[in-house]
């Protein structure tokens, strides 16, 4: 097994070194592990400066010098012996575990173990005397020890990453929840704020065109009335929102937003900014209660498309259809679809976007597009609302 060319950790070094100074004190004052082998002399320097060596590569070659410090070992069993090559063995078998191969993480502990077993039995029976298993304990705390000690320090360090790794799962996972919370107000707030605001800025910026365009006192006047009440209404919309925003005890918007019950001051309004419109309610008056947020997405379905029709419809009727079933309700709005002869305010597309996000929220079907009807081309307006949210998709 080739050694590592990476250079070895600074920690690596300094053991090395102080291990190879401290065997090479203990040699030069005489203190040996076995004193009268038959290699004396500076015999136990070789395993010495061995094993000091291997002590570079602890943690870049375990393996490596686990296999290499055992043979200096043994080697070092022939020599009158040296206290510091043994506890330099004792690291190199610890490094082994801790920075070696999972595999070998898992076979050192075992192997040192059938090792000292197999030594402790085989010294009891050829020396059949009691102090033989000493030989076997001085065996297992060179080999066996270190080995699960280096498994304890593994298994912890492993936990501890695969701690820190699911804290920054966590960490990421909440952050990426608080993203999309964000983005999804966001989307929310710019959909109440469209719906509220659009329809009577829409009228104002009609209503204004045809002020300046006439030149006509008593239409002027009428336009500025119709302006002044669809700014007071705004103003007020506004301020709810606002306040909505502002209030963080939840319990503000519940209360204030808007029912089907409005649906008819709606289309007074509508009607009041020029808009020839119906209204067809075949809700059953003791049917059950719709869910808050059926009723709201409805109503702001129907209020966005009387704002669509009065900037973009042709002159004709406006009809809005509300019918429930057993599952679901569906509203329907058309309007006369052409070139509009009076004047006309921008559009971003944004209203479509909004209806249709609203209905997607609920689990609802949504389509708008042109169709014919016996009255001519139309612009229909269709939603599909189930009752129960767990209904996706439902149809009447």
């Amino acid at each position: 097994m080739a050694l590592s060319l990476a250079r070895p950790h600074r920690v690596d070094i300094t053991i090395a070194a102080v291990s190879l100074l401290s065997g090479l004190a203990l040699w030069a004052l005489g203190l040996h592990t076995q004193p009268g082998r038959d290699l004396g002399g500076t015999w136990a320097l070789i395993p010495l400066a061995v094993l000091a060596c291997l002590e570079l590569v602890r943690r870049t070659a375990p393996q490596a010098a686990l296999t290499v410090g055992t043979l200096a070992l043994v080697a070092d069993q022939f020599t009158e012996g040296n206290l510091a090559s043994i506890m330099m063995f004792t690291d190199i078998v610890y490094a082994a575990v801790v920075y070696g191969t999972p595999a070998a993480a898992r076979r050192i502990p075992v192997t040192t173990g059938l090792i000292t077993v197999a030594v402790t039995v085989g010294f009891l029976a050829w020396f059949r005397e009691p102090e033989a298993i000493l030989i076997g304990v001085i065996t297992g705390v060179i080999s066996f020890g270190p080995a699960t000690t280096g498994v304890l320090v593994r298994n912890h360090r492993e936990a501890a990453d695969a701690a820190r790794l699911r804290a920054e799962q966590t960490a990421l996972l909440a952050e990426m929840d608080r993203v999309q919370a964000v983005t999804a107000e966001r989307a929310r707030m710019a959909r109440e704020l469209h719906d509220m605001v659009a329809n009577h800025l829409s009228a104002i910026a009609i209503h204004s065109t045809a002020a300046l365009s006439l030149d006509d006192p008593r239409t002027s006047a009428d336009a500025l009335a119709v302006i002044r009440e669809n700014s007071v209404e705004g103003l007020a919309e506004m301020r709810r929102l606002i306040g909505i925003l502002r209030d963080d005890s939840g319990d503000l918007e519940p209360a204030a937003a808007p029912t089907l019950d409005g649906l008819a001051a709606l289309v007074a309004g509508a009607r009041a900014n020029g808009l020839d419109v119906t209204l067809d309610d075949s809700r059953p008056p003791q049917g059950p209660k719709l869910p808050a947020p059926v009723e709201l997405a409805a109503y702001r379905i129907v209020q966005e498309s009387l704002t669509n029709a009065l900037k973009h419809a042709s002159p004709g009727r406006v009809a809005v259809t509300l019918a429930q079933g057993p599952r679901a309700l569906t509203v329907r709005v058309s309007s006369p679809y052409g070139d509009p002869s009076g004047p006309r305010a921008p559009g971003s597309g944004a209203g479509l976007v909004g209806m249709r996000e609203r209905t997607e929220l609920l689990g609802g079907a949504f389509e708008a597009g042109p169709e014919n009807s016996p009255d001519g081309t139309v612009w229909s307006v269709f939603a599909t609302l189930p009752v129960d949210p767990a209904d996706e998709g439902a149809k009447e």
